[in-house]
């Protein structure tokens, strides 16, 4: 057996425990804050997923589970043999047992516990019933008919300096080239192109990607952060505004809009063109800010579309699945 098999384009950061087997997929990042991501044997990671555990909500997955296409895992426990549908998002605290189905997009809130042998679905996931015959023998199937599950063996990869040890790639379009303060920080993975100007000490995360292209200006400001694979991009005629102090989390889509200072965008999140979001708000994860919606200070939005739920009280609050000291 192949102890790991880890892409080129994939990217591992910080201490992790990888058993053996485990598979890692292009444009897939593992980020681990102080020793906290753990895999089972023959786990599965593919294309363009992100899974983060931090000190608060470590990341702990058992063996021959398998995430499909751009799945985010931040702060899980994951049982043996899950099948984890494409563009499914855990978020910090969910417990998961062994044997469980996920649909796709499907989004397990905070805190919640999902039983062994249950299929789910929904935004956010709710239980709908438990396995069938059939879902056992495709679980059998899908791993070459062998759901055996063998004494876990530790590989340790220490990669504390993760992709920031050169610049990501800055390219060109037409007359226009990014600018990025001295103090900035790019991780190697990530590209900006055309007419991007990112601010004093912002962090551009691995896998990202922010077009400038003829359609107007990007303008990031200082201390902003932009984590794994998420694009930013906008329709012509417009611009995209991010003022300072804003995190936006993992596997987000940013078009052509403005975002106030200090704003929080969870992982998954869609915001859309010419839309508008007041400094201090907070948008959920998986939640879709549709184009022209305009949002006052303070706002905690969520939902397909995003609409308010509350009042933000946690003014300059970065969430722990963000960069800090000890990542950067």
């Amino acid at each position: 057996m192949s102890k790991l098999k880890i892409s080129d384009s994939a990217r591992l950061l910080g201490t992790l425990r990888l058993g053996n087997g485990v598979y890692v997929a292009q444009g897939s990042i593992l980020r681990s804050v102080r020793d906290s991501l753990i895999l089972g044997n023959d786990t599965w990671v593919l294309e363009n997923s992100i899974l983060i555990g931090t000190p608060e909500t470590p990341l702990k997955v058992g063996s021959k589970t398998v995430f499909g296409h751009k799945c985010i895992a931040i702060g899980t426990q994951i049982g043996d043999l899950c099948e984890i549908g494409n563009g499914t998002i855990f978020l910090p605290g969910s417990k998961v047992g062994n044997r469980c189905i996920f649909g796709e997009g499907t989004i397990i809130p905070i805190n919640a516990e999902i039983p062994d042998e249950s299929v789910v679905v929904g935004r956010p996931g709710r239980v709908i019933r438990k396995l069938s015959k059939a879902d056992h023998e495709m679980i059998q199937r899908m791993r070459g008919n062998n759901t055996q599950i063998s004494e876990w063996v530790e590989n340790l990869i220490e990669n504390e300096s993760g992709g920031k040890a050169k610049m990501g790639k800055l390219y060109d379009f037409k007359d226009k080239s990014p600018q990025v303060a001295d103090s900035a920080i790019i991780y190697d993975s990530a590209e900006l192109t055309g007419d991007v100007i990112i601010g004093e000490h912002s962090i551009i995360g691995s896998g990202v990607r922010i077009v400038g292209d003829t359609h107007g200006p990007v303008r990031i400001g200082n201390n902003v952060q932009i984590l794994e694979n998420s694009v930013l991009h906008l329709l012509p005629d417009n611009e995209l505004i991010i003022h300072d102090h804003v995190t936006i989390g993992p596997g987000c889509i940013i078009h052509g809009t403005t975002i106030g200072e200090s704003t929080t965008i969870e992982s998954g999140a869609i915001i859309c063109d010419y839309s508008s979001l007041g400094k201090n708000s907070w948008v959920k994860s998986g939640s879709l800010v549709k184009q022209r919606a305009v949002f006052s200070d303070h706002a905690i939005l969520e939902g397909f579309p995003a609409q308010v739920i509350g009042e933000n009280t946690n003014a300059n609050t970065r969430p722990a699945w963000a960069f800090n000291s000890e990542t950067v």
